[in-house]
């Protein structure tokens, strides 16, 4: 991923496609892989809350709060999105993030010390793979490596929930 390289690997939702979130010929890869529009912005990971400062202009007190008692993997749509790659968050600026606690994801990004994209890893428009035999060949042929990691686990995987902070705290559930 230093090299501008494209990963899939396991999430702490569903298996997805990876790469260094601030460097925009690798994220473009990505869009190219899935065959999305770079108009569809892609979500972030990354190891720990106090992180989101570097990536955001601002985080209400309430997505902090719902961070903190969420059961289950929670991606948060900020607004202003700051040092990630150009072509990454949505026309508006803003940028979906999910700090990930799944063992794997949250080394990788720990170790990275850089958010890393987190895409399902499909072709846009086809279904999200919940185990790693549901993933298309066309993409596990498109990466530049595969994570070991959870290729045999048989438990169906479910995307996280997606909440958009606004100003003043103003919060729409996506899903």
């Amino acid at each position: 991923m230093h090299s501008g390289g494209l990963i899939l690997y396991p999430t702490d939702t569903v298996w997805g496609i990876g790469c260094d979130a601030t460097n925009e010929k690798a994220v473009q890869k990505v869009y190219d892989l899935k065959q999305r529009s770079d108009r569809k912005a892609m979500l972030v990971l990354i190891d720990s809350a106090s992180r989101l400062e570097t990536y955001v202009d601002d985080v209400p007190a309430i997505a902090r709060q719902l961070i903190e008692v969420s059961d289950k993997p929670l991606t948060i749509i900020y607004d202003k999105s700051r040092n990630l790659a150009g072509n990454l968050p949505a026309e508006d600026g803003s940028i979906g993030i999910r700090v990930t606690d799944e063992p794997f994801s949250h080394a990788l990004c720990e170790r990275f010390r850089k958010p890393v994209v987190s895409t399902s890893a499909n072709v846009s428009g086809q279904p999200s793979p919940c185990r790693y035999d549901d993933i298309p060949d066309a993409i596990k042929e498109g990466v530049d490596y595969i994570v070991d990691y959870r290729r045999d686990d048989k438990r169906k995987a479910i995307p996280s929930s997606i909440i958009r902070i606004g100003a003043g705290g103003v919060f729409q559930v996506i899903r």
